[in-house]
């Protein structure tokens, strides 16, 4: 997918790599390379959950890459920014490793990731006002979702810095670990993920997206509009009777996802 995006396969997970030494800043590019990636993440059966992380240890991403901003090259590839930001129909998890600064367009693409997990170094703001932009419209339901209120609108007026520790203790973040530990942690956290049934992952994943924000009765009327499409695909699986099957007989359940 170009040197810019590297991946590496263990197993079922994918870990995507941004490789833009020295800010690991992000042009229209990469920002298709990573689409593309994620687009053959999402088709390949095989893969149950990916990782995105920066390279080095100080820069998760800086963002947008201000040196292009003249280019006039705005395609951004399949999903929007990055391949994730207007990804509505991704069912596979994504975990951000955040291995130091998250800033701008970079915390845009860590905000629409499923999981958070910085290493205790990094620090996330949104920078944009500062420099006469604004976030995509999709950041401030995200980030509004994750932090209080107040919170997020001083990081967007005025790119407020959170530290990691802040970052925690808001939510915005799952886990703040020393950056020795972040790889092995996300991984952990993955593995976690793979060994549950890939089409329940997958339903809830929908369900989140589409009754997250709502309420009960929202959710319901979303359900009786045949819009779960993912649960009724998880009820009606062999897993769904294999797992049962497994805890009664005290083993390992076998996924098949079908």
């Amino acid at each position: 997918m170009g040197d810019a995006v590297r991946t590496q396969r263990n197993g079922a997970v994918l870990e995507i790599t941004i490789d833009r030494p020295k800010a690991n800043a992000i042009d229209a590019a990469t920002s298709r390379a990573l689409a593309a990636t994620i687009t053959a993440f999402q088709n390949d059966d095989s893969l149950r959950v990916a990782i995105l992380t920066g390279s080095g240890e100080r820069i998760f991403s800086a963002g947008w890459d201000l040196s292009s901003a003249g280019d006039g090259d705005s395609d951004w590839g399949e999903g929007g920014w990055c391949g994730l930001c207007e990804r509505h129909d991704l069912d596979k998890p994504v975990i951000a490793a955040v291995n130091g600064a998250c800033v701008a367009g970079g915390l845009e693409l860590a905000l629409a990731c499923d999981f958070m997990i910085a290493a205790d170094h990094a620090q996330f703001f949104l920078s944009e006002a500062t420099l006469g932009l604004t976030v995509d419209i999709g950041t401030i339901p995200r980030l509004m979702a994750r932090v209080p209120q107040q919170v997020a609108l001083e990081m967007l007026y005025t790119g407020r810095r959170l530290d990691a520790a802040q970052a925690l203790a808001m939510g915005l973040v799952l886990r703040s670990v020393p950056a020795a530990d972040l790889m092995a942690s996300a991984r952990e956290l993955a593995d976690r993920i793979v060994a549950s049934a890939p089409l329940s992952v997958a339903a809830l994943k929908q369900m989140a997206q589409i009754a997250g924000s709502v309420s009960p009765e929202m959710a319901y009327a979303a359900r009786d509009a045949g819009r779960l499409t993912g649960q009724a695909r998880a009820r009606d699986s062999e897993d769904a009777a294999e797992g049962p099957r497994a805890y009664m007989e005290k083993r390992a359940p076998v996924w098949k996802g079908s």
